[in-house]
């Protein structure tokens, strides 16, 4: 790696809505692993689950904007809600690939989606544009992540790495059955976002 080549994080997820735990795993990335810069990239039409609507990605994205905007580091990219296909992990990688030539890129993801990574289309793609950060959330057991780590950098020759980070233990899914409920969310995801919430009357009714 030469001296000026930055390293780059692509952070995807559906941030439904964008919570402290995803920003603790963009801050701990850059520390861990001393990246320049995480782009956050809200999913569009994906294979394995429904899209949520052109509306709903929207307000994804504007929450996504509101969180990170005190934070230079962080930026945001609409290349999948913009798609108006399927996107697959290798093409978007390869997308960022060709426009950041001279970076390294680390594709953060949650450690959960190891287990399953051989069934991704065209893994070994992925692994040649980008580093793998598995972040631990939740129950993961870390000893049976390592194995896997160790198993899947033998078979793809390519870096994955575990992205340790703080437990914060809050979901999207505990986000949108609180509002629902019209319980607080105060204190679980930043202001701005929940500003946002408010202001757009968001998960009045359920988008799981």
């Amino acid at each position: 790696m030469t001296l000026n080549k930055k390293k780059i994080g692509i952070f995807g997820g559906t941030f439904n809505p964008v919570h402290y735990g995803h920003l603790l795993i963009a801050e701990n990335a850059c520390d861990q692993f001393e990246l320049d810069h995480v782009i956050f990239l809200p999913t569009g039409h994906t294979p394995h689950k429904a899209f949520m609507g052109e509306k709903m990605s929207i307000h994804r994205c504007h929450m996504v904007e509101a969180a990170i905007a005190d934070n230079p580091k962080f930026s945001i990219s609409y290349r999948e809600i913009e798609s108006t296909g399927v996107n697959y992990t290798y093409m978007t990688l390869a997308r960022f690939h060709n426009d950041y030539p001279d970076c390294e890129l680390y594709f953060i993801l949650g450690a959960d989606s190891l287990f399953d990574f051989d069934s991704w289309r065209h893994p070994e793609e992925i692994c040649k544009y980008a580093n793998i950060l598995a972040a631990v959330r939740g129950n993961l057991n870390a000893d049976e992540v390592d194995r896997q780590i160790v198993y899947l950098k033998e078979k793809y020759h390519s870096g994955f790495y575990r992205l340790n980070t703080p437990n914060f233990s809050v979901s999207s899914r505990e986000l949108r059955e609180r509002i629902m409920r019209g319980t607080t969310i105060r204190y679980m995801l930043p202001p701005q976002a929940e500003q946002y919430i408010r202001d757009h009357a968001l998960y009045r009714e359920d988008f799981a």
